[in-house]
């Protein structure tokens, strides 16, 4: 079931609201579990056990770790617990990609198995690692609560595609917890923007990817309308399902944590990750670059921890050669920067590191959207004129002349604009009265417009349910 479906917007999440707001305060976590469950179930229905055997190895190992006598046991504990959960991502998400390669290097027929990717499972995983090694740290308590732990790992607004969110984050939250009207008109606002955001942005971006994946008569120039299209198609897509996540989050009580923060902006690949999809980022600076010494070592074991945590990086996204070149692709820009660029921009107008990040970004996401090395190869050349096609033809023009205003849509919402204007509108008392009337009507017209979308339009994936 998608956010962004009639069946979820006008029947799953009306009764789930209804039966949250109606109960005690008790059963509250009940209601939420069990709808996470049907949510799962209906997407899911092949690997649902697989997550609730995730939720009851991490319960119980979470008991473990806690009634430990000594350290060595604790260890033993939270390295059972680690071995389970990557074990089980890992077979479920990667072996095909073992065997396959195996087979392919030393000519063998060794059965890859080719299983269906459960849907989420990066991020649960990631959820309940952040758990255990979090425990084990003592940095959290144990949750002895089965219920309040397994809607946790559950919840759905951020079951399948995030944010990852940390038990830290929401401890407190999922045994005691305030609604208010403010929270609520919160959630509303920022799930109906995250609606509009997908639906309505990222879909018709995506519709020009198809087109172009269908065209026999490709230019120069559309490959790079293509690269675009996807760089904005999958900020609007990911980050619309972030804002809608974190505003189903604060209507049942809970703050999740931002996960964009107009990376587009940036003049750096280093700025840049520390605004694009923030709670992966984070994750694996908590959970492995610091652990592995940071930037607190020498300079080849710096280098090493870089490589390490963006290997890691591609290799989370999907079991292809070219996601893993992709996270090596930005580790070698951030090495880069540190020693060489970040000198050079310095001295530069600020227009010459924005164009440079745009244009890394740009190239990162061919590479992360092609499948395979050889099709991520072949369309960069074709890029930059290497493929023997013409550079532009009508075909192209008319492309460009369809999709040109939702183009310029995108590029301004991909910056703070709009959000400076209404900070700037608050300023004027006439204006500042008249957004609380005008709000409310905004939401509501795009509430419409959405569904009208949906109900017209079979095109609306998740690009992030990949992985």
């Amino acid at each position: 079931m998608l956010f962004s479906s009639v069946s979820f917007l006008y029947y799953f999440l009306p009764v789930v609201l209804a039966l949250y707001f109606l109960v005690p305060t008790r059963f509250k976590n009940l209601v939420l579990l069990l709808a996470s469950f049907a949510f799962y179930f209906w997407g899911e229905p092949t690997y649902s056990f697989l997550m609730v055997f995730a939720i009851g190895s991490a319960y119980l190992h979470g008991i473990w770790i806690s009634r430990a006598k000594n350290a060595r046991i604790r260890k033993v504990a939270l390295i059972s617990s680690i071995v389970i959960s990557i074990g089980t991502l890992g077979f479920f998400k990667y072996w095909a990609f073992f065997i396959n390669n195996i087979n392919a290097v030393f000519n063998s027929t060794l059965d890859p198995l080719n299983l269906a990717l459960p849907i989420g499972i990066s991020f649960y995983t990631f959820q309940i690692l952040s758990y255990t090694i979090d425990l084990y740290r003592g940095t959290v308590r144990v949750q002895t609560n089965f219920i309040n732990f397994a809607t946790y790992v559950a919840l759905f607004p951020q079951l399948v595609a995030g944010p990852i969110v940390r038990y830290a984050t929401v401890e407190e939250a999922l045994s005691s917890r305030k609604h208010s009207l403010a929270d609520i008109s919160y959630g509303i606002h920022r799930f109906i923007s995250g609606l509009a955001k997908k639906v309505i942005i990222a879909n018709s971006l995506g519709e020009l990817g198809v087109i172009f994946a269908a065209t026999n008569e490709k230019t120069v120039l559309l490959y790079w309308i293509w690269a675009v299209a996807f760089t904005l198609q999958i900020y609007f897509d990911f980050s619309g399902y972030s804002d809608m996540a974190i505003g189903l989050g604060r209507i049942f009580g809970f703050h999740f944590p931002e996960n964009f923060n107009f990376p587009y902006i940036a003049k750096s690949v280093t700025e840049f990750w520390r605004r694009w999809h923030i709670s992966l980022g984070s994750w694996f600076r908590d959970y492995v670059y610091i652990p592995l010494g940071g930037n607190r070592v020498s300079l080849l074991k710096w280098v090493r921890n870089v490589a390490v945590v963006w290997f890691l990086t591609g290799f989370w996204h999907g079991a292809e050669w070219n996601f893993i070149i992709w996270g090596l692709y930005f580790a070698i820009f951030l090495v880069l920067e540190k020693f060489i660029l970040n000198r050079l921009f310095s001295r530069l107008p600020g227009a010459f590191s924005h164009f440079y990040l745009l244009l890394v970004v740009i190239i990162g996401f061919v590479i992360f959207n092609t499948f395979g090395v050889t099709e991520s190869v072949i369309s960069l050349k074709a890029m930059f004129g290497m493929a023997g096609i013409p550079f532009t033809n009508l075909e192209t023009g008319y492309y460009l002349a369809s999709y040109w205003l939702i183009f310029i849509i995108a590029i301004l919402l991909s910056t703070p604009a709009l959000k400076w204007l209404a900070q700037k509108a608050k300023g004027i008392k006439p204006l500042a009265n008249m957004s609380g009337a005008l709000m409310p009507a905004v939401h509501v017209f795009l509430l419409l417009l959405v569904t009208g979308y949906l109900v017209d339009g079979s095109f609306n994936p998740f690009i992030y349910f990949r992985f």
